[in-house]
């Protein structure tokens, strides 16, 4: 393990190592096939042995994106050197293999910066969006005046157009995945590295189209510095603990915006844009459509997981939680607590199971429910015990309606019960009673209404503190 950080410097060595000779002694196919790729392979070996903890199918991803890179450049390398029979397709190859560069860079970058923090659905989808909608005006605009230099068979002008491309969404997913979560050494690395990689790309396609480009361009250079810098993130964690940063909606509005204005040049005027530009214009356009369905349904989602977190499961009411909530609020205007315990329900669930005593609560808070006006809120604390909060009403009148709705039996199973309900309230004056006092109150002239069998009791002096059970 601790030969590992001397290893990271074999890949830099090397690269020197090849500049020099190049320089020196000119082209040779050891040097252009051997020394040269090997740089790209001990930046796959110092990938793989970074003893910092990541994502392991992110670091797996950009390495075979190297690997495959590689392939593709000692193909091309051999080709150039050395003749070889027809039926040996060295250019096929070549072009396979940096073909399936961009695809497995794409994921592994995506996986080494996004991480857990920001995995969510909707975020990956602003990614993909803002990402496909600025690599299709990119690509319109830069592309378009190349396009007429570009001749040979369809598979040629497929692979001439895929470069140039395949390195915009690359670019684009990194910065976009940089700017959406805090600068760290490894987020700034890989971009640093992918930003090397682009230019190196672009000015090699570049030289190709004129006829200018010679082994040992600063193309060739160019490559192999971008994989030392991707090597050398993985080197460095990331700040996780600081977490992703809000996206802003106006940037992926614009990309849509754009995406959808060359889309509709398109169709108005034929030509005008290389064709390969409709299919990532539509998709992005189409991704749009897929996150607004994904955003109406995590709204609705969220309301309804807030909803069932204030709401009690059996009763439909308001949970002790949501009680708690608005008391807060309750204790700054006057009004009255009601505290509510039902008398008789311990021995129907007992001898008749609690499924019954089930059934029993539910006729119970829509009975209570009905009693209580508009604007208060009724809750259900617990058990058999419910709790309301009367806003400008007077509470004892309130308590009594509530006590008269248990007046006439329940019918369940064919079965007749009878409940009773002790009720106490408790008067707020705002500022002059703490909030803590104001339900101690009320729960208090409860017990007391229990323990007189009067139904309803307020509070008064007279009772005395007893304690809250609240």
């Amino acid at each position: 393990m601790r030969t590992y950080p001397l290893f990271r410097g074999v890949a830099i060595a090397t690269l020197l190592v090849y500049a020099t000779l190049k320089n020196y002694s000119g082209s040779h196919w050891i040097l252009d096939v051997i020394v040269f790729n090997a740089v790209a392979l001990l930046a796959i070996v110092s990938i793989f042995i970074s003893p910092v903890p990541d994502d392991f199918y992110g670091r797996l991803g950009i390495a075979l994106a190297i690997m495959f890179w590689t392939i593709g450049s000692i193909a091309s390398s051999i080709s150039s050197y050395f003749n070889l029979p027809s039926q040996l397709n060295f250019d096929l190859i070549t072009d396979i293999s940096y073909s399936i560069f961009y695809p497995l860079a794409l994921f592994g970058l995506t996986r080494s910066l996004i991480h857990r923090t920001i995995s969510r659905t909707l975020e990956t989808l602003d990614v993909v969006i803002v990402t496909l909608g600025i690599t299709t005006i990119s690509a319109a605009f830069l592309l378009k005046p190349a396009m007429a230099s570009i001749s040979g068979t369809r598979l040629e002008v497929f692979v001439a157009i895929l470069y140039p491309v395949g390195d915009l969404v690359i670019f684009v997913a990194t910065l976009v995945l940089v700017f959406v979560r805090s600068l760290s050494w490894r987020s700034a690395l890989l971009l640093i590295g992918i930003t090397i990689y682009t230019i190196s790309d672009f000015y090699f396609l570049y030289t190709s189209q004129r006829g200018t480009y010679e082994f040992g361009s600063p193309s060739d250079m160019g490559w192999l510095v971008g994989f030392i810098f991707i090597s050398e993130s993985f080197w460095h964690r990331s700040n996780e603990e600081e977490g992703a940063r809000s996206f802003n909606p106006a940037i992926a509005s614009l990309a849509l915006l754009g995406s959808s204005a060359i889309l509709a040049i398109s169709v108005l005027q034929p030509g005008y844009f290389p064709r390969f530009i409709i299919a990532p214009a539509f998709a992005t356009i189409a991704i749009s459509f897929i996150r607004m369905g994904v955003a109406i349904n995590d709204a609705r989602n969220m309301s309804n997981e807030q909803i069932l977190a204030r709401t009690d499961e059996l009763t439909g009411l308001a949970n002790r939680r949501k009680f708690m909530v608005d008391f807060a609020e309750f204790c700054e205007g006057p009004g009255s607590v009601l505290i509510l315990d039902l008398d008789g329900f311990k021995p129907v669930n007992d001898q008749h199971g609690h499924d019954v005593g089930d059934q029993l609560l539910v006729q119970v808070a829509r009975r209570f429910e009905r009693a209580v006006p508009h604007g208060s809120l009724l809750a259900r604390l617990g058990g058999d015990e419910f709790g309301a909060l009367i806003r400008n009403e007077d509470g004892r009148d309130i308590a009594l309606a509530l006590r008269a709705t248990l007046s006439y039996p329940f019918q369940i199973l064919d079965q007749e019960f009878r409940l009773d309900v002790s009720i106490g309230e408790a008067k707020n004056i705002p500022g002059q009673i703490p909030s803590d006092q104001l339900l101690r109150r009320a729960d208090v002239a409860m017990y007391e209404a229990k323990r007189s069998r009067s139904g309803v009791c307020s509070w008064s002096e007279q009772l005395g503190a007893q304690g809250s059970r609240l």
